[in-house]
């Protein structure tokens, strides 16, 4: 791993930590210069997971809703 690369994975980190996972990967950065498909394989599934999590949050509020 060259100094770069180990600059760019400390930042990743630096932003998990500060801004929240969520803001991390879904508004700050797609952090193209992370050359790692694993890392971006990951990164993708938890935005669809995220994603998943709200349309269900959203839908059961809407079904009770509806029963009230």
């Amino acid at each position: 791993m060259t100094e770069e690369e180990y600059e760019n994975w400390e930042m990743v980190r630096y932003r998990i930590d500060n801004e929240g996972m969520e803001y991390c990967f879904e508004h700050y950065s797609s952090f193209e210069e992370i050359e790692d498909e694993d890392f971006h394989k990951l990164r993708k599934e938890l935005l669809e997971k995220m994603r998943e999590m709200r349309t269900f949050v959203t839908e059961k509020l809407e079904s009770y809703e509806e029963e009230y």
